[in-house]
């Protein structure tokens, strides 16, 4: 997969508003996407990839792992 020229970042949005954010960009085009455990918004990310109804192998999906979450246990959560 090539990464795309374009994506969507997700910093200090929450709640619906990412939710429907990821979903809007997904459906006008957008195939990448960028969140954050510091963001707080992986989950809402997840679920609007999930409900987008885009294959998930046409998403290039990055998150970035805050430093005192990269203990095994903490990564894998």
């Amino acid at each position: 997969m090539t990464v795309p020229a374009l994506g969507l970042g997700t910093f200090r949005l929450k709640d619906q508003t990412v939710i429907d954010s990821v979903r809007n960009a997904l459906s006008v085009g957008y195939r990448a996407i960028d969140t954050a455990q510091i963001y707080g918004n992986e989950a809402d990310v997840g679920q609007a990839i999930a409900d987008s109804g885009v294959p998930r192998d046409e998403i290039y999906l990055t998150t970035k792992v805050w430093i005192t979450e990269f203990k095994r246990d903490a990564l894998l959560a």
